[in-house]
């Protein structure tokens, strides 16, 4: 008897599923709740998503007026540099190579091999195109933006650099860093909606 009376209960709790399973539409799913019939909900015209405010230019685009930029519009300290080259290492280097020399693990494998960074038209490219590269993709490679944050690309593109430079690079890529144009980057939590670490005073 007290077998049944405690399976009785157990198939009763067993059926509470307004918690668990509630109504929703399928992907794609037709409605008859909208005029247009679709379930899926276009872009409010003139809204901005929280954290889509992206209203520099450089920032998230790498490029003023289409032209790639030639200065990094955040901040670069060494802890910016030491996760460009942690984010560089996950994300780059197999197919780049750890020394970006376009010999990595997948390369060795029979995947196409990308250029050296030593190239000389990878030398005197800007640091834009870097990040152009890896918002866009390019050639063979696909577009990484929406794995890499957007100020750890810069940070990516501030190794890269350093790369370069470690291999004696010519003197005006050297001097390059005296150039830049001083910015203050540092974001407040929410201003732009970026993940990535508080690694040069940027979320």
């Amino acid at each position: 008897m007290l077998i049944g009376v405690v399976a009785s209960l157990l198939f009763a709790t067993a059926c509470r599923q307004d918690m668990h399973v509630q109504p929703r539409y399928n992907p794609y799913a037709k409605t008859d709740f909208f005029g247009d019939g679709r379930s899926e909900r276009p872009t409010i015209e003139d809204t901005v998503a929280r954290g889509q405010l992206h209203i520099d230019q450089a920032r998230f685009t790498g490029k003023i007026d289409g032209k790639d930029i030639d200065y990094f519009p955040i901040q670069i300290t060494q802890a910016d540099l030491q996760r460009g080259q942690e984010r560089f290492n996950i994300y780059c280097s197999p197919c780049h190579g750890r020394l970006g020399n376009g010999h990595g693990m997948l390369v060795m494998r029979g995947l196409r091999q990308p250029p050296n960074y030593l190239d000389p038209r990878l030398v005197s490219a800007p640091v834009g195109h870097f990040f152009d590269v890896m918002t866009n993709g390019y050639g063979a490679m696909y577009s990484y933006a929406s794995r890499v944050a957007t100020d750890d690309r810069w940070r990516i593109a501030a190794y890269i650099r350093t790369l370069q430079m470690a291999e004696n690079a010519p003197a005006p890529l050297a001097q390059q860093g005296a150039n830049q144009p001083t910015t203050n980057t540092t974001a407040q939590p929410g201003t732009n909606g970026e993940p990535g670490g508080t690694a040069g005073g940027t979320k």
